[in-house]
């Protein structure tokens, strides 16, 4: 087990304080990279990191001799998925295709990660095109299991302890499901609440960016920071009425899962809380096979100009999505964004007329997978990413495997604010 407990919110405050000198902590995280990610593969390699690093520190205090003048990521080393522009640093998308084809301006997220004192420490693993060509990367828990994608590497570097904060996307289930199997806590906004500019796309009408920490209270220090329109005065009054997507939706899980999922349901009836059901998705098919049209019909539109070109450096999983999406006709596209509208319209009406405060559903449909051939199966995610809505999931115990599994809790779009305060008082209930 490579795991190592890192809190960013206690990170953050020991860096900006001066209880944690700055150089030691880079020469003591370079360090652990060298010993463990040779074995984990969270970060691609880049020579001369550390010299970098130190740099790029010395500049910083610099610029904030006094603790109480120095922004509130001072220091903080952050993994960012090779899908965003880092200035000084070449994005693949975990591809083969010549870094060239990928260049253009710094995302303007990494920029104000930067500005809020951040330093970043590298480039992680994505499978590449964050489809699903898996990347080297393995799963600290146990490195003999996926830790799932696309968003492979940042999830593992955060969960091996590398880095208290790492950055991905989502366009199915690429934040919560490798957060999800690392044990460790991933958080995807609401649709278009994090900016991305910079970044390869996918698929415009889904790409959704997110991240992941070991801690709840860095979850919601992060997206205080970069959340658009972040309110800090939102605030809960009383526990939220949780719905389950039952029935159809519920059962793509396996037995385990599913079994383990509604032990965290008694749970939390247990402790109060009024848990109900409702057949949001009994067309969940169709909701699957809509979904997975729009996003090829999309990756083919962004690939036209690269295929062309680069056709034989695609992997066979990204050459047959952009086969089937080269199908996809203007006509058939636009009437999969039609029904995509429609279902967020509905979940709105479902969501006011049945008082719901919070869905909640198991965040992966298994526990990850034994070997890296394969990273596991995104169908828990894939409605809520379709419509927008914000989702994370927090760790919640172990599969009969004995690896990680998640509870997902879904809110209402735009309602992000009251999903992350409303998760903190769930974790705690599944805690005590």
């Amino acid at each position: 087990m490579y795991f190592k407990s890192s809190s960013l919110s206690e990170l953050s405050i020991a860096l900006r304080n001066n209880t944690l000198a700055l150089e030691d902590y880079i020469l003591e995280t370079c360090k652990r990279l060298d010993s463990v990610d040779k074995e984990i593969h969270s970060f691609l390699p880049e020579k001369g990191r550390k010299k970098r690093l130190l740099a790029e520190a010395a500049v910083l205090q610099d610029k904030y001799p006094n603790p109480a003048d120095r922004p509130p990521l001072y220091g903080v080393l952050v993994g960012i998925k090779d899908l965003f522009n880092v200035e000084g640093m070449p994005t693949r998308a975990g591809s083969q295709i010549p870094v060239t084809a990928f260049q253009g301006p710094e995302a303007s997220l990494v920029t104000r990660l930067k500005a809020a004192g951040a330093l970043i420490l590298g480039k992680t693993f994505t499978t590449e095109f964050a489809y699903f060509s898996p990347a080297p990367t393995r799963n600290p828990y146990n490195p003999d299991y996926t830790p799932g994608g696309s968003s492979s590497g940042s999830a593992a570097a955060v969960a091996a302890g590398l880095c208290p904060l790492a950055f991905g996307t989502q366009t199915i289930a690429s934040v919560i499901r490798p957060a999800a199997y690392c044990g460790i806590f991933g958080f995807k906004p609401s649709y278009g609440r994090l900016p991305t500019d910079g970044i390869v796309p996918f698929a415009q009408s889904v790409d959704q960016v997110g991240f992941f920490a070991q801690d709840l209270t860095g979850i919601q220090l992060t997206a205080g920071l970069f959340v658009t329109d972040w309110d800090p005065t939102v605030r809960t009054i009383a526990k939220p009425r949780l719905f389950l997507p039952a029935d159809a939706f519920l059962v793509q899980a396996d037995y385990d899962a599913f079994n383990r999922f509604y032990e965290k349901v008694d749970v939390l009836t247990d402790r109060g809380y009024e848990i109900s059901s409702y057949p949001m998705f009994k067309d969940i098919a169709q909701i699957n096979k809509v979904h997975r049209e729009l996003i090829a019909a999309e990756f083919a539109r962004n690939h036209k100009k690269l295929y062309a070109e680069y056709g034989e450096l695609y992997s066979e999983p990204s050459r047959e999505l952009y086969m089937q999406g080269s199908k996809v006709t203007k006509a058939a596209l636009a009437a999969d964004k039609v029904i995509q509208q429609t279902y967020q319209q509905t979940m709105r009406e479902v969501m006011h007329n049945q008082n719901i405060d919070l869905w909640i559903a198991p965040a992966t449909t298994s526990s990850a997978p034994k070997g890296l051939s394969y990273t596991g199966n995104p169908l828990m995610s894939l409605p809520w990413t379709f419509i927008g809505l914000p989702s994370i999931t927090i760790p919640a115990g172990k599969s009969a495997h004995n690896m990680p599994l998640g509870l997902q809790i879904i809110g209402g779009a735009n309602r992000d604010e009251r999903l992350l305060q409303y998760a903190a008082e769930i974790y705690q209930a599944l805690s005590y």
